[in-house]
């Protein structure tokens, strides 16, 4: 073996560089989930290098365009490459983020999580803007309900899994609008109405609560140890509440919102819930939970079973002298346990918040295609289960952005030790071939070398020895 098979990666294998991002594609067996997901090619650059490429391009700091002028990757490499994966219809990019997200948590989470602790599934949307655009395929004019505004785009619905200490996102949808008048583009005519790309654009201009029960449907809750469902006011109706205790053997817990056309049933009569606010009675002085009452729910549906609630009433605390609303519909819930497990419902909100300020959501790709957005999204929540993974595993105080910073660095760190590597190498051909030194000569030169130069220089490359 040659004094360069000794101290040198093969600079040509990505794989052989010291890099978490290729620790995790090996954790999460992307590979293997790919193929299960009908996510391959016949011929060319494979599906697992393009996801990789497409996968660090926010670690390197780089555009798509940009990128794909970089001479570090390969000739056959081009941009139809990336986009012809991207908008296939055929692909099911849907069961690819359930199967790799069931299996991290089966895997590496529930096996360091109590069995004390609930593990919840969440319900919540957040704004996908698309302003500038005019042609992507299924535009529809939406609300942003944090902001108070109407925008060009989709709503992102999204499935989440927590145990309260780390979140995975298990399945999203971007809805359009059931509206035709409020959808500046439909699908796309030509598409075949057998593809999993078809099924998801007619889900797309459901109505949400039909949607959700397809993401609920895409997952295994038992598998995941998830005993009950998190969502706020927008999507707590009690039919709703109702068609998930009944058909998934689930609680819900959520928020609730006092509605004209919504109503509760108690004491044999149906009360709005400021009316059921105003018949109870409330703890005196400053107390966080003012009261709690039982009601029904479904009494009017189809299957004219009520199902109980507890309904607790909490102060606002940026507003004392108002209320909020929480149900269970777990009766063996306390009202302090409905608060707690509700509280880990932020989680998503976090989650949003770092796919969009860091892990460019909805940014990198302008994609008109449908399923091109679709794909591109499953890859930001890819990167995010990286970095959750990441958390859970080392118990590390760092925030999920700071992570993302020390995978940029360690990207930077891997592009240094490749120029350092081919220096050295050119040195090490230079002594053979000039001086014609043995190849114990050359190795003992170089260890020597090596070991006086300072520490910021030989750290990147004791890691690529290490790799």
């Amino acid at each position: 073996m040659s004094f360069m098979a000794t101290i040198l990666p093969d600079l040509n294998q990505k794989e052989n560089i010291y890099s978490e991002t290729t620790r995790f594609f090996k954790q999460a067996k992307l590979g293997v989930f790919l193929h299960r997901s009908n996510i391959h090619k016949v011929k060319g650059v494979s599906a697992l290098s393009i996801i990789r490429f497409v996968f660090s391009l926010v670690l390197h700091g780089m555009s798509f365009s940009r990128a794909l002028k970089s001479d570090r990757i390969p000739k056959d490499f081009r941009k139809d490459v990336v986009y012809d994966l991207l908008k296939n219809p055929t692909y099911n990019w849907r069961k690819l983020l359930v199967l790799v997200s069931t299996y991290l948590i089966e895997k590496f989470i529930r096996p360091l999580t109590s069995e004390r602790r609930d593990c919840v599934l969440i319900f919540d949307d957040s704004a996908f803007y698309r302003n500038r655009s005019k042609c992507v395929e299924l535009l529809a004019r939406a609300k942003d309900h944090a902001h108070h505004v109407y925008f060009k785009g989709f709503r992102m619905l999204t499935l989440g899994w927590s145990d309260g200490a780390t979140f995975l996102p298990l399945a999203f949808s971007h809805l359009s609008s059931p509206k035709a008048k409020n959808r500046f583009q439909e699908m796309d005519s030509s598409i075949d109405k057998r593809t999993v790309g078809y099924k998801r654009r007619k889900e797309a201009i459901q109505k949400t609560t039909e949607t959700m029960f397809n993401l609920l449907n895409a997952v295994d809750p038992e598998k995941l140890g998830a005993k009950a469902v998190l969502f706020d006011s927008w999507f707590a109706f009690p039919s709703t509440i109702a068609k998930i205790v009944r058909n998934y053997s689930l609680d819900v817990v959520c928020m609730l919102k006092d509605l004209p056309r919504v109503s509760y049933h108690y004491e044999g009569q149906s009360y709005r819930l400021s009316q059921l606010y105003k018949m109870v009675r409330k703890k005196r002085g400053r107390a966080k939970i003012l009261a709690s009452i039982v009601v029904g729910l479904g009494h009017n549906d189809e299957y004219g079973q009520e199902i109980q609630a507890r309904i607790v009433f909490v102060r606002d605390r940026n507003r004392s002298k108002k209320w909020l609303a929480l149900l269970t519909t777990n009766m063996n819930h306390t009202d302090e346990d409905v608060v707690r497990i509700y509280g880990k419902r932020w989680d998503i909100e976090c989650f949003f918040k770092v796919t969009k300020s860091y892990l460019k959501l909805g940014k990198e790709f302008q994609c008109q295609s449908y399923d091109s957005m679709f794909a591109h999204t499953t890859i930001v929540f890819l990167r995010y289960l990286m970095l959750s993974l990441r958390a859970r595993e080392e118990e590390d105080p760092r925030t999920l952005g700071q992570l993302f910073y020390m995978y940029c660095e360690e990207i930077d760190d891997i592009q240094f030790a490749e120029a350092l590597l081919t220096i050295i190498e050119a040195l090490g051909q230079t002594l053979a071939e000039s001086f014609l030194l043995t190849d114990e000569k050359i190795q003992d030169f170089l260890d020597c070398f090596i070991n006086k130069l300072p520490s910021f220089l030989q750290k990147p490359l004791l890691k690529s020895e290490a790799a």
